[in-house]
């Protein structure tokens, strides 16, 4: 017997396809190797360096032992909205859920449902190499504390600016790289999108506000569609990552968005390197 709330409740696969771009996944979840075509999509194995030591990304295919095939979709939202492993315990925040948290619950339906068509890969998900210190999730309580609120982003996605917020917040989560962290590698909301001089692997990101990124509303939309400036230099390997994964494989609509909230960011001052 047909079930009209079964049918509205099941996610779009080809829809959770673009969600997968605009948020990078494939970019964390897939091991770099020396040739690309040895690179397992979303198996994990990417290796990411930060002051508490080497994270590596897991694998999210739907292996039933080496991925994530015996989850369900609760458990997906959960970690997605919450920060949850399926156990309970806390998923360290160099997964980033405190931006992907704002996600819509139709979005994290549609995002699961991509998952779940990935072909299988029996590939076992790598231990993070994290300093004595940091190695107890029963820590991150305290840094959920400090830094995260959860819950979908409070934007209106039919205005420009709101949709832009979502894309860059929710689903992109540029503040992960282009603001500055205390201590403890909470994002300082305040200098919000502010930049870093010790961004991923330890490298500067530039301050993206309003003021300090001194480029036509054209300038940015061609540079995160191909990785040029005007001048001609182009992208460091890091964002031309992200270009290429990511902002060069939004909709016309969203990198109109995209580039019209980028403008609209209150500028701060760039933090001096130490």
């Amino acid at each position: 017997m047909f079930c009209a709330g079964a049918a509205l409740a099941q996610g779009d696969a080809k829809r959770g396809l673009y969600l997968s771009k605009a948020g990078g996944c494939v970019g964390c979840h897939t091991q770099v190797t020396k040739d690309p075509k040895d690179a397992v999509p979303y198996a994990g194995g990417r290796a990411l360096k930060t002051p508490f030591g080497t994270f590596y990304g897991p694998n999210i295919t739907p292996h039933p032992t080496a991925g994530i095939g015996k989850w369900s979709e609760a458990d997906f939202i959960r970690a997605m909205r919450e920060g949850k492993r399926v156990d309970g315990s806390n998923y360290f925040p160099a997964f980033p859920y405190a931006s992907f948290t704002g996600m819509t619950d139709a979005d994290l339906r549609d995002l699961w449902a991509y998952l779940r068509t990935l072909p299988p890969s029996g590939r076992a998900s790598q231990e993070h190499e994290l300093g004595f210190l940091y190695r107890w999730r029963i820590g991150v309580s305290f840094w959920k504390w400090l830094y995260f609120e959860p819950g979908p982003l409070n934007v209106d996605q039919k205005t420009p600016v709101g949709r832009g917020a979502y894309v860059a917040n929710a689903l992109g989560h540029c503040g992960e790289c282009h603001t500055p962290r205390t201590s403890l590698g909470g994002m300082k909301r305040d200098r919000w999108l502010g930049g870093s001089s010790e961004g991923p692997e330890g490298k500067g990101v530039p301050n993206i506000t309003r003021g300090r990124l001194k480029w036509s509303e054209s300038e940015i939309r061609d540079y995160l569609q191909t990785g040029m400036t005007s001048d001609g230099d182009v992208a460091n390997e890091t964002m031309g990552e992200v270009i290429t994964n990511t902002t060069s494989q939004l909709t016309p609509q969203d990198l109109a968005a995209l580039v019209a909230y980028l403008r609209s960011i209150p500028p701060v001052e760039s933090e001096k390197k130490n």
